[in-house]
């Protein structure tokens, strides 16, 4: 069997992808967060600036599972980070907001952290970086709208 060079690189392509992917989080949780998983930042970051949200809502919006959500909710409570508190209208759904002290820990160490992390694309010249944000941008807007799906062959 023979592969053609457009499969070829198709494939090379796909397995780049995946290896940014998972390089670049692996990454991310070694150190440029400070000790906080990039998840976990991301909740801090998403409570600090949009306030509180419902748990579901937030899983959702970070493209968190509902099981990854529980675990980050759990223990940015167990550091004193964030409340869970009831929903003043939905006796099912759970509110997530940053106590003081994580209002105190999110305005410390969110605009370093991300500063730090977005280093990381200043290999890139403006140009290339622009282009790589369009480029990415269109990916996920192709995944999340559903339209790339799987197919089995």
């Amino acid at each position: 069997m023979t592969i053609d060079a457009a499969a070829e690189t198709d494939r090379g392509l796909v397995e780049l992808a995946a290896r940014f992917s998972q390089s670049f989080l692996r990454w991310l949780d070694k150190g440029c967060t400070g000790g906080l998983t990039y998840p976990r930042l991301r909740v801090l970051e998403a409570l600090h600036c949009q306030g509180p949200a419902k748990m579901k809502t937030l899983a959702d919006v970070l493209g968190l599972s509902a099981r990854n959500m529980t675990a980050v909710a759990d223990s940015l409570e167990a550091e004193g980070l964030l409340r869970r508190a009831a929903h003043p209208s939905d006796r099912r759904a759970i509110v997530l907001e940053l106590t003081n002290e994580g209002l105190v820990v999110a305005e410390q160490s969110l605009i370093p952290r991300i500063a730090a992390i977005s280093r990381l694309f200043d290999e890139l010249s403006p140009t290339d970086r622009e282009t790589f944000r369009a480029t990415l941008a269109g990916l996920v807007a192709t995944m999340e709208s559903g339209c790339a799906r799987l197919e089995e062959v």
